[in-house]
């Protein structure tokens, strides 16, 4: 049987509109359905079981919430791993990041439940302590890709990085002829701020966007433009080049922001998976 153009073309339209859509929606919230159902069938559990002393993390109710808690963490670790081979579909990439999402963030309820509010200086609360610093720079995370490439786009001005590079060398040649004329002292201040990396500065300068060894802003304080009529020009240049330089300072900061939590994240994780090994070692071993 002949396929039908409209049906194909149906499908087409519905493929592009899901990938507009983010993968907190995926599905109609599908995960975050299935995660809010696991966190509220393990809180009831946790709550209408008549034990005394309460369910921990050595009673029957406390070994399986650590088993389904130890299960997720291993399978959202994987993400990292199956993200180049998730087929479309049900499991692409968008539902599985849409589960990883979810999933994780119910972890707070059942690992928090299997500790049975017991918490002390251990293995077992080292590995409950890691468990919320994957989560939470995970949520860091969420946010970062939610709201900063609005800021990152709007930074850029429709500029690329070689636009904004080619466009400060412009302003460097400027003022190398419009320097010429400065005294000695004046143009070691000029020479060290155009000679300076338009990239230096470290980690913390990066994400708070603090330069203070910045050789610009000093040539700025250290040269008086009403000294005479090339200082003036010379003034004039360092500013726009001020002005240059934070730019691409500020899009370097908001993609600081974007990947410093995968800093966090990842040997979190690792940190986290061997920490839970150690864990199920020592449970099985005083058992």
């Amino acid at each position: 049987m002949a396929s039908v153009p409209g049906n194909r073309f149906s499908q087409d339209e519905r493929r592009r509109n899901a990938d507009h859509i983010s993968f907190l929606k995926h599905k109609g919230y599908r995960w975050l359905w299935a995660a809010l159902g696991l966190s509220l069938v393990a809180g009831l559990g946790y709550a209408l079981i008549d034990q005394e002393p309460r369910p921990n993390g050595g009673s029957w109710y406390g070994y399986t919430l650590g088993t389904i808690g130890l299960g997720l963490i291993v399978w959202l670790s994987l993400l990292g791993v199956r993200k180049r081979r998730i087929p479309e579909g049900q499991w692409s990439l968008k539902g599985w990041t849409s589960a990883h999402v979810y999933l994780g963030l119910s972890l707070i309820v059942i690992g928090t439940l299997h500790t049975g509010f017991q918490i002390g200086w251990n293995v077992h609360t080292l590995a409950y302590a890691l468990m919320m610093l994957v989560i939470l720079s995970g949520i860091w995370g969420i946010y970062a890709y939610a709201a900063l490439p609005k800021p990152l786009s709007s930074n850029r001005k429709q500029m690329t990085r070689a636009d904004m590079l080619d466009e400060m060398s412009n302003i460097d040649r400027q003022i190398d002829n419009a320097a010429q004329p400065l005294s000695r002292a004046e143009a070691d201040l000029v020479l060290a701020a155009v000679g300076q990396d338009v990239f230096a500065g470290g980690v913390l300068s990066r994400l708070t966007g603090i330069y203070p060894g910045c050789q610009t802003n000093r040539a700025l304080a250290g040269i008086e433009p009403s000294s005479s009529e090339a200082a003036q020009s010379v003034h004039e240049l360092l500013g726009k080049r001020a002005e240059q330089l934070g730019q691409i300072r500020s899009v370097l900061r908001t993609r600081a922001l974007l990947e410093v939590w995968l800093f966090i994240h990842i040997p979190a994780t690792i940190a986290l998976l061997a920490a839970l090994l150690a864990h199920v070692i020592s449970v099985f071993y005083y058992w």
